[in-house]
């Protein structure tokens, strides 16, 4: 027998899992048992039901009723006959884990951060992690200029040790590199949360996270990220693809959040704008996934769900030969469209946040999205053609973002859900 756990959108929620603590609701209706014989058809049809919700331990994410929508289904089987968590349920433990901390304001007594020499030293170090953000992520870096100084700061320091980590395995060095360094790295990771960092990129961070009420958890899963890149090429379906996203990407919204801050008029929960931070990571990473298809297929790498790609009749073959094709476009019309509607789930999310940090979230998000736009503009073409944003187009882009950035955030706890 096969066992299907149910997704759920809640319109309460934006990820719309249904949590008790760390385990699923009991609520009867929304587990359900399918017994087919050989031969006959499994339908599912929209469900409707009221439950109450609530985590212990959580301020702000209060008990309400809540009406449930079915939209998509996942398969769980165990031959022990428990239910596998679906990637979108381990991701959101760490959602629910990042919002109470924020909610509750309550943070693990942290060694003070030790650098060698005096605070100049400290700001020499933050000053490095800005110019390295300059260079590399320079229309996010201008964003960054509008933001309190503190904030700045600290949102330069998790970009630089971001990058850091990614280049372990995308970097010149990335032929040598293997599960070990990456444990090293991990160590090390922990060193600098205990106020013990490695170098003064390092002691940037510690500063950070000794300042900030910022889980050390989403940076641990970037690593799990690396390592998911060294030993594994293909993804079966969304569901693992999901997880790989989180990991690299959708784990630097995480991050972020508690430094860039909630807006202090916003009415929105705390966990809902954690969810926003979510997917506008992941709608990212798609969009990189889906404009590097070529490059990707030189490197022997196919990050696109291998059973969409079947529906299609699409196989590892069609994306090593490099040819658009009817089915290809119909395959990439999909994926664009599932990456535009995380993006319009993020899009709610930036309203949210503290008013000086709203630009450079909304022009990121524009300028990511236009990516998908270029795309489709290549006629699909990701194989010979890397679809990218005009300096024009990015000009353009930033004022509009900035008067986007404005927009006051909502004024009740439903606007921000509905």
């Amino acid at each position: 027998m096969s066992l299907k756990l149910l997704w759920f959108v809640s319109s309460q929620s934006n990820l719309g899992f249904l949590h008790h603590g760390n385990r699923s609701l009991p609520c009867p209706n929304l587990l359900f048992q399918h017994r087919a014989g050989k031969g006959q058809n499994q339908r599912w049809k929209p469900h409707f039901c009221s439950l109450r919700t609530h985590v212990p331990g959580s301020e702000g994410l209060r008990r309400s009723k809540v009406k449930v929508t079915v939209m998509s289904t996942m398969a769980a089987t165990s031959s022990a006959g428990e239910i596998a968590m679906s990637s979108e349920e381990k991701v959101y433990n760490v959602v629910l884990k990042q919002a109470a901390l924020v909610n509750k304001q309550l943070r693990s007594p942290r060694v003070d951060v030790v650098v060698p020499g005096d605070l100049s030293l400290l700001n020499e170090a933050y000053d490095r992690c800005g110019e390295i953000c300059a260079e590399y992520a320079k229309t996010f870096y201008l964003g960054t200029l509008l933001m309190t100084p503190e904030r700045r700061r600290a949102i330069w320091a998790i970009y630089v040790w971001c990058r850091r980590t990614d280049e372990l395995v995308d970097g010149p060095n990335a032929p040598h590199i293997t599960p070990t360094a990456l444990d090293r790295w991990e160590a090390r990771l922990e060193d600098l949360f205990n106020g013990r960092p490695f170098d003064m990129l390092d002691a940037a961070l510690a500063n950070t996270v000794n300042k900030f009420p910022v889980n050390i958890q989403p940076f641990k899963d970037m690593i799990e990220g690396m390592r998911m890149d060294l030993r594994k090429s293909r993804y079966k379906n969304f569901d693992e693809l999901y997880l790989y996203c989180y990991y690299v990407a959708g784990t630097v919204g995480l991050m972020s959040v508690p430094v860039m801050g909630i807006a202090p008029e916003s009415l929105a929960s705390t966990e809902s704008v954690y969810n926003a931070a979510l997917a506008l990571g992941i709608a990212n990473q798609l969009t990189n996934i889906l404009r590097d298809v070529g490059e990707d297929a030189q490197r022997g790498r196919i990050y696109l769900p291998q059973d969409e790609l079947a529906q299609e009749g699409l196989s590892d073959e069609d994306i090593f030969s490099g040819k658009v094709t009817d089915k290809w476009r119909n395959f990439m019309k999909k994926q664009i469209k599932r990456a535009r509607m995380l993006f319009h789930e993020a899009e709610k999310g930036v309203k949210e946040l503290n008013a000086s940090s709203r630009w450079p979230v909304s022009a990121s998000l524009m300028l990511y999205k236009q990516i998908l736009d270029e795309i489709e503009a290549n006629d699909y073409n990701n194989f010979t053609k890397r679809a990218y944003v005009s300096k024009a187009k990015k000009l353009i882009a930033l004022p509009v973002a900035y008067v986007r950035s404005l927009v006051a955030p909502s004024t009740s706890r439903s606007s921000h859900r509905n």
